[in-house]
């Protein structure tokens, strides 16, 4: 290195500037790296919670010479101090004998193997339960997940250091009464001597301000081959707790906010706002001359895309909104253009939410849905009429006949990787092209991907097979291909309209949603209208055609025109042409049916 970068190096000016730094709330701070020991840089940063009335005391230390930190982070140990009094004393520390004479507890437990297993650091267990924290163990990260759901980053765990989030250290002090204390020390080398550096020797040098004090020094020396000088800073640096009053924990939590939705329209067309809040609503008959709690408060209707985008976390059904286990909220989903949700049903969503909800808030147009009407107010179960709702009320529908009827499904189940395609699966709530393409791969995953072909061939008879063409076994590979020529095989009628549509389905997502958009593409296009009636319109009529779908397959399975015994009637014959392959035996009326024909057949086929 030149002159230049080394003399920098050594006066480490910019890492004083850097530690005294005050860093933001929602910062990741280093409160540990272990001691980098042979390499032309040594480092090492140490921390733990001291009580209130050892911060002073420690800020005077000069040397540096009887650290806490560097004693802290011990495993529970039990001492024998011998007999006394006639009985045996023996002791238990939870975090060492030392830390425990000075009150001080580790935030940072390093974790030692004797060289048999690989050596890691740890987060305090009452650190990471105090804020409930989620630990990934794939990249040793910790979350924290908010009433909302919302997830933040907030420790990293890494062999070379470990940050945690400033504001939840400070939190967690404020309950806990004690300060963090981090000890650090940073030495520097270089080739060059101190002369030729342009430096002179500085012997250590003692400063302090009200949260840091430090030394630092830098000489010649000799002790290290390959370097002629070197400088060190050392020194420590305390994070004060927030005060109780603004943890945020416990009696100082905040209390629920709301926000302010628009109700309704003035005779001037102005808008009228009310908040949400329960205590200032009209609810049997409390606070008279205030909204009622079941005012209606209209949405555009991609106020849900969020929630259907994250399918993880949140779950739209019909007339409900979910987030995991941690709130839900009834919605009128049955409109083609707009949500409307109870003024009063928003107290139970976290703020944040609320504002979501309220960046999407129109004017009143009309009342609720016929549907929801007749649920919430008549009592009257009514059926949606919007086909996404419906498709999946039906595919669910289609899972208990095959269950009951079958033993197996005709569309297999969706990976877990694969729900997403399910739970999204929805009208646009606008003509974006790349909406359009994904609902249409979902809608190919669910529908024709998941054909269950392995189960499907075995409704069609040997005889059948044996007869078909070669065109017919090429398609018999297709999932589309095989369920046509099973339906046939098992002479059901009415299929034709549903497998025309399900290889144009096929096809706009092959030219579409798959590839590049093409000449191909426009011709399917063409097909469905896309260009003349808008995606969301397109969309709305090819999932009521795959709703006829669901509902065919339903039909076939109840009124069992494919059953269960067609399989075991096939699976027979299957039996007996394998039985007269390996013995000669021939077909006749005279056998007792005592032969095993599931031994059978796995003997033959389990033949090279």
């Amino acid at each position: 290195m030149s002159i230049d970068t080394d003399r920098k190096k050594l006066l480490q000016e910019q890492r004083r500037e850097d530690i005294r730094r005050e860093p933001g709330p929602h910062d990741l701070i280093t409160v540990h790296k272990p001691i980098n020991d042979g390499t032309p840089i040594d480092h090492f940063i140490h921390c733990v919670l001291i009580p209130k009335d050892l911060a002073n005391k420690i800020l005077c230390e000069t040397n540096f010479s009887d650290d806490p930190e560097i004693h802290t982070g011990e495993t529970p140990n039990a001492i024998d101090y011998g007999i006394q009094n006639n009985k045996r004393q023996i002791k238990y520390f939870r975090y060492g004998d030392y830390a425990h004479e000075i009150g001080a507890e580790p935030l940072i437990i390093s974790r030692y193997f004797g060289g048999i297993k690989t050596p890691y650091d740890e987060i305090s267990e009452e650190f990471r339960h105090f804020h409930n924290l989620y630990h990934n163990r794939e990249t040793d990260e910790y979350t924290k997940i908010d009433d909302a759901g919302n997830e933040e980053k907030i420790a990293i765990v890494r062999p070379e250091e470990v940050r945690i989030r400033l504001k939840e250290i400070r939190q967690f002090l404020a309950i806990k009464e004690m300060y963090l204390s981090i000890l650090f020390e940073f030495n520097e080398y270089s080739a060059y001597s101190l002369q030729e550096l342009g430096l002179n020797q500085k012997d250590p040098e003692f400063d302090r301000d009200s949260f840091m004090c430090w030394r630092y020094d830098r000489l010649d020396t000799n002790h290290r081959p390959g370097f002629r000088s070197e400088s060190r800073l050392r020194g420590r640096k305390l994070i004060k707790p927030l005060e109780k009053s603004k943890s945020g924990f416990g009696d100082f939590a905040e209390g629920p906010k709301y926000v302010e939705f628009i109700i309704a329209v003035d005779e001037n067309g102005d808008e009228i706002n009310h908040t949400c809040d329960p205590t200032k609503l009209n609810h049997y008959r409390s606070n008279s001359g205030a909204p009622y709690n079941l005012t209606p408060v209209q949405f555009r209707k991609n106020v849900l895309d969020k929630y259907y985008n994250e399918p993880s976390k949140y779950t739209v059904e019909d007339s409900m909104l979910k987030c995991a286990s941690l709130w839900s909220m009834t919605i009128d989903n049955h409109s083609a253009d707009r949500v409307i949700v109870f003024l009063g049903d928003f107290h139970s969503l976290p703020y944040t939410e609320q504002q979501h909800w309220q960046a999407h808030n129109i004017p009143p147009e009309g009342g609720v849905s016929s549907t929801f009407y007749k649920r919430n107010f008549k009592g009257e179960w009514v059926s949606s009429d919007q086909p996404d709702l419906l498709f999946k009320q039906s595919y669910e529908q289609l899972q208990k006949a095959c269950n009951a009827c079958l033993g197996w499904q005709l569309l297999r189940p969706l990976s877990p990787r694969d729900e997403h395609h399910l739970k999204g699966l929805r009208i646009p709530a606008t003509d974006e092209q790349r909406d359009f393409d994904e609902l249409v791969l979902s809608l190919t995953k669910i529908l024709i991907d998941s054909l269950n072909q392995k189960e499907l061939k075995k409704l069609i008879s040997l005889k059948q097979e044996e007869n078909l063409t070669p065109d017919q076994q090429e398609s018999l590979k297709g999932s589309i291909g095989c369920l046509e020529i099973v339906l046939n095989s098992c002479g059901v009628e009415g299929a034709a309209d549903h497998m025309a549509f399900l290889r144009k389905l096929q096809s706009l997502r092959s030219r579409g949603s798959a590839h590049r958009k093409g000449s191909n593409y426009q011709k399917i296009a063409k097909d469905f209208g896309i260009e003349s009636k808008g995606l969301r319109a397109v969309f709305a009529g090819i999932l009521l055609k795959a709703l006829d779908v669901l509902d065919y397959f339903i039909f076939l399975i109840r009124s069992r025109q494919i059953n269960r015994e067609i399989i075991a009637q096939n699976s027979r014959e299957r039996g007996y042409a394998i039985l007269s392959q390996m013995i000669g035996f021939l077909e006749s009326d005279s056998t007792d049916g005592s032969v095993n024909h599931d031994e059978v057949i796995y003997e033959l086929d389990s033949k090279p």
